[in-house]
């Protein structure tokens, strides 16, 4: 008797096992992380190092949204990176998610050396961090064709790794202070590889673009742009670097290593772009005189965010002519002056970083200044803001002023510019 119900139970659980999808089967959507708050997220996919995944999602998330992955820095984290970086706050400003990658290892460094980390598909890192993508273009049915990629550091070598092993994922990268796609490579475990980080790493640019292109063979589709950043006094992944990148990334891109344009957006920072003029040139290069590694401060993830076009104000912090005013005046005694200088945003959207360019009258030399640095004393001069006073709101005004001597010509400048652009007076 039992062995006839068991004969009639058989065929009846196979087939309930074979029409019932398991869980882990259901293409279900993952219930949404809550907003305005950093988040983890776990079970987010294939995951070969155990990396972690936190979330940020505004308030005002838009319909289909951009998603900006930002890699931490080695010793870092995922909310070292949440908290000292501006993504977040520019996050709430234009709608867009935010994936925050944190290691586990004990160096708290990304893997951007070994063979399974610069092949598509071929495990470590970059693995668990396609996951994260993957989980929330599900989740928030974000716009595949506006996912980024961002770094510093251990986090800008696995920008360049990800824009290699996936063209097919993300659009562009923003890189500050890395090494191109290939440099750290190493076949013995080993994490560091002293010749990338020491500069003496060199390849012509066909060679460069080749290790690229290695990484995921047959691939014909759109390439990311690229936007790299480098201080010329790096004394931990040295300068040097910032010249490879841009070979590299010229020639993956198809696009002259000789610059279309060129300018210095603040001082001390020499912009080059390939391939095209504007914002969102195929790729952008910003070298900054005297800088160190540690050359992240305010303001520069906004200018990433005008290359990847989610700023959807336009080419802020670079105002249209027309979108400033300034005010000047001087107080004068026999060989001396003080000036009092108001500058007003009229433009509609934030200035987030400024410089304001302006010419000595002869005779005159700046001896200390306040609300500003300057530099030089004397002739054309450039005021560049401080740390407190560096986002201008739209109609907002910021006064700095300067003590100088004169040799007899007390009179205040009489025309600006702000970030290159002409200024009413």
């Amino acid at each position: 008797m039992l062995v006839t119900l068991l004969a009639a139970l058989v065929p009846l659980l196979a087939a309930t096992l074979l029409t019932a999808p398991t869980a882990s089967a259901r293409p279900e959507r993952a219930a949404a992380a809550p907003t305005a708050t950093l988040t983890e997220v776990t079970d987010f996919g294939p995951n070969p190092s155990n990396l972690q995944m936190y979330l940020y999602v505004p308030d005002s998330v838009t319909v289909k949204p951009a998603v900006v992955v930002a890699v931490h820095y080695c010793t870092g984290s995922g909310p070292a990176m949440y908290s000292n970086t501006e993504w977040a706050s520019l996050a709430d400003r234009y709608g867009f998610v935010v994936v925050y990658p944190s290691v586990t290892r004990a160096s708290k460094c990304f893997d951007v050396s070994s063979p399974q980390a610069l092949k598509r598909g071929g495990g470590s890192d970059p693995v668990g961090i396609k996951s994260m993508v993957d989980w929330v273009s599900r989740t928030y049915s974000a716009d595949p064709a506006r996912i980024f990629a961002t770094g510093i550091s251990s986090g800008a070598m696995m920008t360049n790794v990800l824009l290699g092993d996936y063209p097919d994922v993300f659009s562009a990268g923003a890189a500050f202070s890395g090494v191109p796609f290939g440099c750290f490579a190493t076949t013995d475990g080993s994490e560091w590889n002293s010749a990338c980080s020491g500069g003496t790493v060199t390849h012509t640019p066909q060679e460069w673009g080749d290790l690229v292109r290695a990484a995921y063979p047959g691939y014909t589709g759109p390439r990311p742009r690229m936007q790299v950043w480098h201080g010329t006094e790096d004394d931990v992944l040295r300068y040097p670097n910032f010249g490879e990148e841009i070979k590299q990334w010229t020639n993956v891109l198809g696009v002259s290593q000789t610059p279309a344009a060129g300018d210095t957006p603040v001082a001390g920072w020499n912009r080059t772009r390939y391939g095209a003029t504007g914002d969102r040139a195929p790729v952008e290069a910003i070298s900054l005189q005297g800088i160190g590694h540690n050359l992240y401060v305010t303001g520069m993830a906004a200018r990433a965010l005008t290359f990847f076009g989610l700023d959807s104000s336009g080419p802020a912090p670079q105002p249209q002519p027309g979108s400033c005013k300034v005010t000047a005046s001087t107080n004068a005694w026999n060989t001396g002056l003080t000036a009092s200088v108001t500058l007003t945003n009229t433009s509609t959207t934030a200035i987030n970083g400024w410089t304001l360019g302006f010419t000595l009258p002869t005779g005159q030399t700046i001896t200390n200044g306040w609300g500003a640095t300057y530099t030089p004393s004397s002739g054309a001069v450039t005021a560049t803001n401080v740390s407190y006073n560096g986002t201008l709101a739209p109609n907002a005004s910021v006064t700095l002023g300067y003590q100088a001597n004169h040799t007899g010509n007390s009179a205040a400048p009489g025309a600006f510019t702000l970030n290159g652009t002409a200024c009413t007076g």
